[in-house]
């Protein structure tokens, strides 16, 4: 019985025990069903949280899109970037790197491709290749010596149009079927011949107005910067440059391979005074109002100034003092204008910096003076003496820049290329390099140089055929009195329009008036009649 009694009550507490987790259990049920409140509380809750975690996965994934966005945009534009220097490169930069003497390519095509021709800009052979039955090939210049610095040479290295269209040459765009017969014949295919902007009139013009004086002419077509004619003497064949090579380079006193008119810097002379009164009139709103008296010296404390051969030229205004080209007027001008402002308009003009041009080794003009220098100095860097120093080509630009209203146009050399044919394969066109003086005051400037043709010390080139504009210069370069560089900047213009501006430099002989002048006139006349 107590077993059984005690079995009974085991399961009587095992039963009590359940019971109650079960009315546990139904109190909590029914407390749900009786407040409903808490139910949806409970409820709310619920969706809150998963609303704040929906919220934050969206964020997330906005974030998450907006920095892919940003990743992928970022790689487009570089993307796009390089496809556009790259086209860029391959339309205007690869050549210059194709030209480069050290490239393999070159030799290369070389031995593929016979050069090609380099013509005047009507039609003169300038250079060719004669190749005879052996196939051997000979460099000729039939010109000689008249264009020697601007054809140059490719034997022992390369200067001139040679070497500027050094692959242009050597590259062959003939009849696809010519080339494919070539080539499998063995033979060489002809280079595409390069067509200057140089014409063989003005050249011929310009060579034998130097005569037998070294110097340099450049001239430049104002509107285009088309290079009409370049000549620098002493000179040389360029058919002879492997045999008299030696005998040029190891001669320190030679200077034949050095192309003056590009590289050759001196003393401007008075042609500078075109500067000085553009900076004068830059800083001078009434400099019309300008008068002296000149009576032929100008004394600047121990230091006296002098007019060509102490001539006084009375009574003077700016226009006056500029065709009279007097010394003692623009030493005063000179030591009137703000020296730092002086400095950097010559800036603009292009001192101390690298040619805006298509021409390669080019020299840099130079203009150095500081408002603590002796009023000496400046009044002889005012007339073009003290330490300035110019190149031809950097004059000739001036002068084109102040025909063509202000702006400048880059001279360059090569007008176009074209194939074995005739028919065209590149054409190289003008390129603008900006104004260099506002077209206010470059009709300012023709006015005045006008003046130097029709009343001052450039009347020699007055002419019935064209109308011409200037500036002479004598530039001192060593204590005898008759040496001087003769010096004529300008350009002239017929009643068409057409217009032609030029840099004439004649060493070692008198005044500007007496030889440059003239010889200018010899290139004017030879451009303006036919």
């Amino acid at each position: 019985m107590t077993r059984q009694n005690d079995n009974y009550k085991s399961v009587d507490v095992m039963d009590l025990n359940d019971r109650r987790d079960l009315d546990a259990k139904n109190r909590r049920q029914s407390t749900r069903t009786r407040n409903p409140r808490n139910n949806n509380m409970n409820r709310n809750r619920r969706n809150v949280n998963d609303f704040y975690d929906e919220g934050l996965k969206a964020k997330r994934g906005k974030n998450l899109n907006k920095e892919f966005a940003i990743i992928t945009y970022s790689f487009l534009i570089l993307f796009i970037c390089l496809t556009g220097y790259l086209i860029y490169f391959v339309q205007f930069e690869s050549e210059d790197f194709i030209n480069n003497s050290y490239n393999p390519r070159i030799a290369h095509l070389a031995e593929t491709t016979i050069r090609g021709d380099i013509i005047s800009s009507d039609g003169e052979v300038l250079a060719t290749t004669q190749v005879d039955d052996a196939g051997n090939e000979t460099r000729v210049y039939p010109f000689g010596n008249m264009y020697a610095h601007l054809v140059g040479y490719s034997i022992n290295g390369m200067s001139g149009i040679e070497q500027e269209a050094n692959y242009n040459l050597l590259r062959s765009n003939s009849f696809f079927l010519t080339k494919l017969f070539n080539e499998t014949a063995g033979k060489k295919n002809h280079g595409d011949t390069v067509v200057s902007t140089v014409d063989s009139r003005i050249q011929s013009a310009a060579y034998n107005a130097l005569g037998g004086n070294d110097g340099a002419v450049i001239a430049i077509e104002p509107s285009t910067g088309k290079v009409l004619a370049m000549v620098s003497k002493p000179d040389y064949d360029p058919g002879n440059i492997a045999a008299n090579w030696d005998r040029y380079i190891s001669d320190e006193d030679s200077s034949v391979l050095l192309n003056r008119a590009t590289q050759g810097l001196y003393a401007p002379g008075s042609t500078f005074k075109m500067v000085t009164l553009m900076s004068y009139m830059n800083q001078n709103s009434h400099y019309d109002s300008f008068e002296f008296d000149c009576n032929g010296s100008y004394d600047i404390g121990d230091y006296s100034m002098h007019c060509y051969n102490g001539k006084a030229h009375g009574h003077e205004n700016l226009l006056e003092a500029f065709g009279n080209s007097c010394n003692c007027a623009f030493s005063e001008i000179g030591l009137g204008l703000n020296i730092n402002d002086f400095g950097v308009f010559s800036n603009k003009l292009l001192f101390n910096q690298t040619l805006p041009t298509k021409l390669s080794n080019t020299a840099k003009s130079r203009f150095n003076l500081n408002a603590d220098d002796a009023d000496s100095t400046i009044a002889q860097t005012a007339i073009g003496q003290g330490e300035t120093m110019v190149s031809p080509l950097h004059m000739a630009m001036l002068a084109s820049a102040i025909a063509n209203d202000g702006l400048l146009m880059e001279p360059y050399v090569i007008d176009h290329t074209q194939n074995d044919q005739n028919k065209p394969v590149k054409n190289f066109k003008p390129s603008a390099y900006g104004q260099l003086i506002d077209s206010q005051m470059a009709s300012k400037m023709r006015e005045y140089m006008r003046y130097v043709v029709t009343d001052g010390t450039g009347s020699a080139l007055n002419s019935d055929a064209y109308a011409a504009y200037g500036k002479t210069g004598t530039a001192d370069f060593s204590s005898n009195v008759n040496e001087n560089h003769s010096w004529f900047v300008g350009f002239a213009e017929d009643w068409t329009g057409r217009k032609i501006a030029v840099a004439v430099i004649m060493e070692g002989v008198s005044s500007g008036n007496s030889y440059a002048v003239p010889a200018t006139k010899q290139i004017f006349d030879a451009y303006f009649t036919y």
